[in-house]
């Protein structure tokens, strides 16, 4: 990611901020049901009605790991979703750049969600990112390209705000107005996907705009 490209970012970041109601905004979550996402239950292991489930316009989802994910690919987009902590912050993770779901983990790029990591990139089902380099060990089985800046997380029961964009296989990803990591792919287009993992998370306001 070169500073020229990560400019731009910042300036369409910017512009997203102030100017959101102007623009095509898509939502991706209608606020009451899901039918426009399938899901990914590790080893079938419970019907996944009984994990995702929607309330008063909000998405609920219990921990049980697997995941949600779009029935359509996206490209060239921001990405904005908002999730909070029910009683304890554990794990989820948002994805991006879906190539293939796979059970209990897609093909793709996870901006981290798990409590005090949240902006970190992880690089699951074999995808990568040109930033991530080897370790002379091996590649592990979750590579991850860390956050650049302390942890912008609000409390257990507040708020957060993800702003992802996604241009060409550049990332830039903003965890409450922060600017957390950057990085590009290869991959252009994907499936996006919410992670059930750990303990109850909620999101609401899934929204995608055009870049």
């Amino acid at each position: 990611m070169n500073k020229i490209t990560f400019l731009l970012s910042i300036v369409s970041f910017l512009c997203f901020t102030f100017n959101v109601k102007a623009q095509n905004v898509e939502k991706l979550f209608n606020e009451k049901d899901l039918s426009e996402w399938n899901f990914v239950i590790d080893k079938d292991s419970e019907p996944a009605g009984q994990v995702f489930t929607v309330r008063d316009g909000v998405i609920h989802i219990k921990g049980t790991l697997g995941y949600m994910y779009t029935k359509k690919k996206y490209s060239n987009y921001v990405l904005h979703v908002e999730w909070r902590w029910v009683s304890e912050a554990t794990n989820s993770g948002i994805f991006v750049l879906i190539e293939e779901p796979k059970n209990p983990f897609p093909n793709g790029v996870e901006c981290q969600l798990g409590a005090g990591n949240a902006g970190d990139l992880v690089l699951l089902g074999g995808s990568n990112l040109n930033e991530y380099k080897i370790p002379s060990e091996g590649r592990p089985a979750f590579p991850v390209l860390k956050k650049t800046n302390p942890s912008s997380e609000k409390p257990v029961g507040e708020w957060n705000h993800a702003n992802i964009f996604v241009q060409d296989g550049a990332m830039n990803v903003f965890i409450n107005g922060v600017h957390q990591n950057a990085a590009t792919s290869k991959v252009k287009s994907g499936h996006i996907g919410l992670q059930s993992e750990g303990k109850d998370i909620q999101f609401k306001n899934v929204t995608i705009t055009d870049l």
